[in-house]
């Protein structure tokens, strides 16, 4: 059945390349490492679909061969990027975790009769990648019918939004050219759900302009500015999670993100988060967060860790939107002394 299940449903590697997607912008060493993000993608997926459960034998092909990724050639700090020459293939194990929960949600989806695996995968090894598990299953949102709030109640009650974020990356990985054309968030998703696509589509458009402060801030200067803050969000979640760029471009987009500056670092301390959680936090985040957050990537992550306390889930607000918010509030004024200083980036 995995085999079956491949055949059906594989995405190819050309699939996920700057090529095939015609992303816009970025160097060649940009663009190098961010299509081995897709390159882990595609590795967790196709894993996940030839096993067909959340079993210990795809955990091994998962965690051994960190998604078959290997370092771009040359890179690092040979070119002014933060962090060593070659990064450990560990890095983009996220991603790999990410493609997995994809395959495992569209099983699920697809044998009515047997609907546990991802819950087993995030109960399991799933569980320090639950962010990125729950961004995964969104994929499989964007591509099946259904209502949107059903398909997500089943989920942690906090995380399940990241399944619409998941979503909102797929639609720009996948069809950034009609929505930069005018096209509408799609109408399956209502109230809040439609701020979180535009936080998914933010950290897509990390990709899509290959990762290049000034085609970023005109893209989403495109986009009507009540959707801003909410784009800006996603982006500094890529900039930190995916990586890399050099420090003077990571100043770049603080300053260009402008009043925007909280909801750019509080997607910097999700994406700190969800890399401490799984243990594979880097040199790279901790100058990043240094830059955008004002602090280094640990602190970055507690103060999301803070922002839990006594979080109200039964009010009219969605309890993740309060959570935002009030890191976005914690990292306020710590990112906006960055604005006015250097920042000593110490690995």
């Amino acid at each position: 059945m995995g085999s079956l299940f491949k055949w059906l449903f594989d995405i190819s590697l050309r699939d996920t390349s700057f090529a095939q997607r015609g992303f816009r912008g970025g160097t060649l060493q940009t663009r190098a490492r961010l299509e081995q993000v897709g390159a882990a993608f595609v590795h967790g997926y196709r894993a996940a679909l030839e096993e067909a459960r959340a079993s210990e034998v795809l955990t091994a092909r998962l965690q051994g061969e960190f998604g078959g990724v290997r370092p771009a050639p040359g890179g690092g700090a040979s070119d002014g990027r933060i962090g060593s020459a070659n990064p450990p293939p560990s890095e983009f194990l996220g991603f790999t975790y990410e493609g997995a929960a994809m395959g495992l949600t569209l099983l699920d989806r697809l044998t009515p009769w047997n609907r546990h695996r991802v819950a087993d995968f995030l109960n399991g090894p799933g569980d320090a990648h639950a962010y990125m598990v729950h961004v995964g299953a969104g994929w499989v949102l964007a591509r099946v019918p259904g209502n949107v709030e059903k398909f997500i109640a089943r989920f942690d009650p906090l995380l399940r939004w990241l399944i619409v974020d998941g979503y909102g990356f797929h639609e720009a990985f996948f069809h950034w050219p009609q929505y930069l054309a005018g096209a509408p968030v799609p109408k399956r998703l209502q109230g809040y759900a439609r701020r979180v696509f535009d936080q998914g589509f933010g950290r897509c458009l990390w990709f899509v302009e290959g990762a290049e402060v000034n085609r970023i801030a005109r893209t989403i200067a495109t986009f009507p500015s009540g959707r801003h803050g909410d784009l800006w969000s996603g982006v500094g979640l890529a900039s930190v999670y995916a990586g890399e760029v050099s420090e003077a471009e990571l100043r770049s987009l603080r300053e260009a993100a402008g009043a925007f500056l909280p909801q750019l670092a509080q997607g910097a301390a999700f994406a700190a988060k969800a890399r401490e959680r799984a243990g594979n936090l880097t040199s790279y985040q901790d100058a990043a967060c240094a830059i955008l957050c004002g602090m280094n990537a640990r602190k970055a992550a507690q103060a999301t860790d803070d922002a839990l306390e006594n979080l109200p889930f039964n009010g009219p607000e969605p309890a993740y939107e309060i959570w935002r918010r009030r890191i976005q509030d914690r990292l306020r004024s710590a990112a906006l002394v960055q604005s006015t200083q250097h920042t000593e980036v110490h690995p």
